[in-house]
């Protein structure tokens, strides 16, 4: 490649870069509004300490995608669903999250829950377990955008690393990371966010493996052959 290519990519990764930092800050600035405005206070240990780990764990993600792999970054950094049936999936679950990671906050402000040090600790942990899944589930299927699409000509099927065992590993890491979340963040009541997030992912799941079986080719035999969609042994 010329020196005037080299410019070129290099140009575009430094405003992919600057793109996602812009996107990722929008993001921490708005987890801060949710978690200690209802708080009612800035003394809240469990955001603090959830958030600086979600934090460094998102800053090695985007390092590894600047990295090795530019591409997966563009994909995740894509919104605007083409489906107008997941366009809808989605309105119904960012309204839905919004409400579910306002509960810790007040959950902290009239101490509804107490919940042990350690068992904080504990959930953080599990977080980044789930967040490493996340990260693991990326580097085997570059096309894992955030929109819901199959690249013609491009894409493949992928049914190695997590997806030898279930068909959306992607889905079962959001699971782990936000179904313990509320936990990390000192608070038993916002637990009651499981049920919602399996309802939405039933939805989302339904309809993305509709696109996938008529587009993907070998997706339907893959999915005869790999059973669990999610949840290893029970969906």
């Amino acid at each position: 490649m010329d020196k005037n290519g080299n410019n070129r990519m290099e140009s575009d990764i430094g405003k992919l870069i600057l793109e996602a930092i812009g996107k990722f800050s929008f993001l921490f600035i708005l987890l801060g509004l949710v978690f200690f405005l209802p708080a009612g206070t800035i003394f809240f240990w469990e955001a603090w300490l959830f958030i600086g780990i979600f934090l460094i764990m998102m800053l090695f993600f985007l390092r590894y995608m600047v990295k090795y792999d530019p591409d997966l970054l563009r994909r995740r950094l894509q919104t605007g669903e083409k489906r107008k049936e997941q366009n809808l999936i989605i309105k119904v679950s960012n309204t839905l999250l919004v409400l579910i990671f306002l509960i810790p906050g007040f959950d902290r402000r009239w101490e509804w829950s107490l919940v042990p040090t350690w068992a904080v600790i504990l959930a953080d942990v599990i977080f980044a377990i789930g967040y490493i899944l996340f990260f693991l589930v990326l580097r085997e299927n570059s096309f894992a955008s955030r929109t819901i699409q199959v690249e013609e000509n491009a894409q493949k099927l992928v049914t190695t690393g997590p997806y030898s065992k279930v068909r959306h590993p992607m889905y079962s890491s959001v699971l782990i990371m936000f179904g313990i979340m509320p936990m990390a963040l000192g608070s038993y009541w916002g637990l009651v966010s499981i049920p919602i997030l399996l309802i939405m992912m039933y939805f989302r799941v339904r309809d993305e493996e509709k696109m996938l079986k008529d587009e993907l080719p070998g997706y339907n035999e893959y999915s005869q052959k790999t059973k669990y969609r999610i949840i290893p042994f029970i969906w």
